[in-house]
């Protein structure tokens, strides 16, 4: 049995730094992944910390990543942990650009046509984002979605759901579906991001732009939410 051991979160990205760096030593050690959070919680009163993951080499606790790094003398990259809204704005300018276009070509410029495209464009680039690693979405996406914890399939689906939503906006295809689908997907993330920010005041990377990006759990997943939420109320409006 190894005496190195590392305990870690399935979707933590410091974790996944520690196993990389771990490996790039050329050492063996056994990977404890949480089951649950009563795992996690149990872990910390054992050794009396607050944050995971924890790395054990020799038989000796060493500690988090940073504590890892200099363990083998690594330089800390703190940029690359840095958390930023850079690709959230990314994101929301170009949908911007792709509604201006469309609006000044051939849809014509009424503001609930402009807002429509860019409700759609901002969905569709963000389903693609996830799409792009749609693993990864997942592993950061059930650390706050209650259905996701639930139900791990939806959070596989999530980014299909809002990929039609978004093409049923930009289209005007499928009002109804996409009115339920915008609806209850904005409901249902609307109400996780509350509890995981507000309540539980837990410190989150934001799975809306995918699971590689560093943005933080707040007020850009709400804008995520908001817009389909409304969105949906408003196609349900039109509809009669």
């Amino acid at each position: 049995m190894s005496n190195n051991h590392i305990y870690r979160k399935p979707s933590c990205p410091f974790g996944e730094k520690a196993i990389a760096l771990l490996d790039s030593q050329n050492v063996d050690y056994e990977d404890h992944v949480f089951a649950d959070k009563e795992e996690e919680q149990a872990l910390k009163s054992r050794f009396d910390v607050g944050t995971t993951p924890q790395i054990i080499l020799d038989g000796e606790r060493i500690g988090g990543f940073d504590d890892l790094q200099q363990h083998f003398g690594v330089q800390s990259d703190e940029q690359d942990d840095e958390q930023s809204y850079t690709p959230v704005i990314a994101v929301f300018s170009t949908a911007f650009a792709i509604a201006l276009a469309l609006s000044a070509g051939h849809m014509g410029w009424q503001l609930t046509t402009l807002v429509m495209s860019f409700m759609g464009a901002s969905l569709c680039l963000l389903a693609l984002l996830k799409l792009m690693d749609i693993g990864s979405f997942v592993n950061g996406f059930k650390e706050y979605d209650l259905l996701t914890m639930k139900l791990p399939a939806y959070g596989c689906i999530y980014p299909f759901l809002e990929l039609a939503a978004g093409l049923g906006m930009l289209s005007g295809l499928w009002p109804w579906a996409t009115a339920v689908i915008a609806t209850f997907a904005g409901l249902i993330g609307g109400i996780s991001v509350f509890k995981a920010v507000y309540i539980d005041k837990r410190d989150l990377n934001c799975a809306c732009v995918g699971g590689n990006q560093s943005v933080p759990l707040g007020a850009v997943s709400f804008s995520e939410n908001a817009i389909m939420l409304v969105m949906g109320f408003w196609i349900f409006y039109t509809l009669g």
